[in-house]
């Protein structure tokens, strides 16, 4: 252990411990013990502190042994001779830096309530978001767990220049890797570098600047403490569990960049204890033994454009880039880029124009494996700021290609093209919308490029079940309107084909235990009448799976005996749950969320939950941070019911699920649906509408009470008497 490290983190975390007392005393002069104290919208309190000592901070008052704890763990200064080991108290020094820095954030949003914008984006007059909320850690944690987003980079301080930020920032994208930016270097941030250099940042572009002090540095650390608590089961107070979990499957790295301060070696040291090690631009020392973290703990003084690719060494991190030959960057941390207004070099569809992607299976000689046709105008033929009519004609053709298999490539479409910087794509089929920004075209993107993208991506991700594939894109309105034609045909021919499978019709379900390195005993089951949970896959996605990847999380499941065909309980669905569980889980219904309802996860898009005061139900969508009538935010029932448990009463579920036939038919089906936020009313409306009319309730949407009502079930009540609500005149559902 380098004693110079050692020095400077115990000075650094005797500076900020000494920052964290002063300003919990000043807050205590002013606002008292038990004022409320917090990071807002998390069920996790202060993270860091609940997740490795297991206390709630949820007072001034509840600082007070907390920081009494840091003081007993402050080690004393290095002196100049001291034959002893550092290793140990400079790892003690870190982790009470942390819980300093959180107390001092958390009083930051108390005297401040109005520094962080508290959202996923920034504003024209605000860049620093602050904490993630529990509704940002649960859509982001999606991504941990299908590996879109295998870590993140913490970086504090600054780039020598903006130039070089941009060039750092991007390659970490095109890794996948999140970058959560703090603190200053020479009067500069990283974070400002990029928005100076016109780069968007924040949460959905996956460079997230965090604060402009290296106290928020701490939000990392707690995004990271809190990805344990919630997708991997660990009980607070358990820290040995937390670090472990950390240094196995969050693969992490701190970029300090400039000079490093006792405060940044503070934080340095913090990040070592979940095996998060430091590689530095810097002369600084280096601790180059393996113990704590996978490999070295810190290093140092590595040229900049070495040092990525330096920080995934390290930290031992396995990533895939796919080698997408266009000129501009390409990488999944691109897909929540926006492109607007003078940005707009070519817009197609949006209801400006006609838009359609289409996938079909052709013969094996009639595709060139490769080819890519643009037949009308190229970006080149116009001018900045046009709309065109586009059609995107993707043709595969394999051995084991299958008709089925069409509509998962056509959707995987979407993401494809938005991984591509500067291109905004938003919809599918028909109702596609593409824009392309001036500053992707200066770089010399074209609309072939399109097509070269998704002939390497699908090969990539699909080779396995086609051999061959070009890609035609048809620019002139005649053209389009009649591969609209085309299209619109098949899409019908394939959504009576979906919609028309029932569980009774069909032998075989399948699996999905993509979320189980989060929570060990979730196994969903995915029938024809009820979709996944995450809302990620249907019974034809699957499927498709299946084939492609046979030895993958989706595994054909036999259904075998009925059980109990009201509730929706099958012998062979049994047997498999109880292995795949590891012997937690020996039965659940499909149907039900009263009785032995499927077990939840922390990925799911929605939560039912029972309310026996209306005899009904209500759900609530996980992008809805409000109060709900069972008395529990989103936040608070995922980290109830969210661990892979079934739990009477809850269940998880996606929002494609309530407009199914099967939704909780053993309880009475969509009549007992009493309550769901206004914003997941008007996306489902249509299909809701639809099946409305099936049950004999064409107005039944109307019926439905929302926060605009009511968020009690005594506020939602009179609502349901006037409409005259079916649950209400319905069997007891606890009956």
């Amino acid at each position: 252990m380098s004693k110079i490290i050692a020095s400077a983190a115990i000075r650094g975390a005797h500076k900020i411990l000494g920052n964290a007392e002063a300003k919990w005393k000043s807050a205590m002069e002013k606002w008292g013990a038990n004022e409320p104290v917090g990071f807002p919208n998390t069920a996790y309190y202060l993270p860091v502190i609940y997740g490795i000592l297991g206390m709630k901070i949820a007072k001034l008052g509840d600082m007070e042994p907390v920081l009494k704890k840091c003081r007993v763990m402050l080690p004393p200064l290095v002196k100049e001779v001291h034959p002893l080991p550092y290793l140990g108290p400079t790892l003690d020094a870190g982790m009470l830096t942390l819980f300093a820095e959180e107390i001092i954030e958390a009083i930051r949003y108390l005297e401040t309530p109005d520094f962080y914008t508290k959202t996923e984006d920034v504003t024209a007059d605000n860049i620093w978001l602050g904490a993630a909320d529990d509704i940002i850690l649960r859509k982001r944690g999606v991504e941990f767990v299908d590996g879109t987003a295998p870590g993140f980079a913490a970086i504090v301080g600054a780039a020598p220049t903006k130039e070089i930020a941009v060039s750092i920032a991007q390659e970490l994208q095109q890794k996948n890797l999140y970058v959560f930016m703090a603190s200053e270097y020479n009067g500069k941030r990283f974070s400002e570098q990029l928005v100076e250099a016109g780069v968007q940042i924040g949460w959905p572009t996956r460079l997230v600047s965090f604060g402009p002090d290296i106290s928020a540095a701490v939000f990392a650390m707690g995004f990271a403490t809190r990805a344990a608590m919630s997708f991997g089961g660990i009980e607070p107070g358990d820290f040995r569990k937390i670090l472990i979990y950390n240094k196995d499957r969050v693969f992490a790295f701190v970029l300090p960049m400039g000079f490093v301060s006792d405060e940044w070696y503070a934080n340095a040291a913090g990040a070592i204890n979940w095996g998060f090690p430091t590689i530095a631009d810097t002369p600084i020392p280096e601790i180059l033994p393996t113990g704590i973290c996978t490999y070295e703990h810190v290093v140092s003084n590595i040229p900049h454009d070495k040092l990525v690719a330096k920080a995934v060494e390290v930290r031992g991190l396995k990533v895939t880039v796919a080698n997408v030959p266009v000129p501009v960057a390409y990488g999944p941390a691109f897909e929540g880029e926006r492109v607007r207004g003078d940005d707009i070099y070519l817009e197609c569809g949006g209801g400006k124009t006609h838009m359609v992607e289409w996938v079909t299976t052709k013969q094996m000689n009639e595709i060139e494996d490769g080819k890519i046709e643009v037949v009308g105008q190229e970006l080149a033929d116009i001018k900045p700021g046009s709309r065109l009519p586009l059609a995107i004609a993707v043709e595969v053709a394999g051995r084991q290609m299958q008709e089925d298999y069409e509509p998962i490539l056509e959707r995987q479409i979407h993401h494809l093209i938005n991984y591509a910087q500067g291109v905004m794509h938003i919809g599918q089929r028909d109702i596609a919308w593409i824009r392309i920004s001036k500053q992707a075209v200066e770089k010399g993107f074209k609309l072939r490029d399109i097509g070269v993208i998704l002939h390497a991506k699908l090969h990539q991700d699909f080779g396995r079940i086609f051999d061959k594939i070009q890609v035609k894109l048809y620019t002139k309105e005649e053209d389009v309107n009649k591969v609209v034609e085309k299209a619109r045909s098949v899409y019908g021919v394939r959504d009576a084909r979906i919609e028309g499978m029932t569980d009774e019709t069909t032998d075989t379900y399948y699996s999905c235990t993509l979320c189980q390195s989060f929570a060990p005993s979730h196994v969903c089951v995915i029938s024809p009448e009820r979709t996944g949970l995450c809302g990620s896959y249907n019974w034809m996605d699957c499927k498709a799976s299946f084939e492609i990847n046979p030895t993958g999380p989706n595994q054909p499941v036999p259904k075998g005996e009925t059980v109990d065909a009201k509730l929706g309980q099958w012998k062979g669905v049994n047997d498999f749950v109880y292995k795949a569980s590891r012997q937690k889980i020996d039965h659940y219904n499909f149907y039900s969320l009263v009785y032995d309802p499927m077990t939840t996860c922390g990925c799911c898009e929605c939560i039912a939950a029972i309310l026996p005061g209306c005899n009904g139900i209500m759900t609530v969508n996980r992008d809805y941070a409000g109060e709900t009538p069972c008395g529990m935010k989103f936040t608070t029932l995922a980290g109830t019911v969210g661990g892979g448990l079934s739990t009477s009463g809850f269940v998880g579920h996606s929002k494609y699920n309530v407009c199914q036939r099967k939704f909780v038919l053993g309880d009475g089906g969509l009549k007992r649906m009493v309550w769901m936020p206004k914003m997941l009313k008007e996306e489902i409306a249509d299909r809701l509408n639809a099946r409305a009319k099936e049950i004999g309730i064409p107005n039944f949407i109307d019926m439905i009470a929302d926060e605009t009502i009511g968020v009690t079930e005594e506020d939602i009540m009179p609502f349901l008497q006037e409409k005259g609500h079916p649950a209400l005149s319905m069997e007891p559902i606890l009956g």
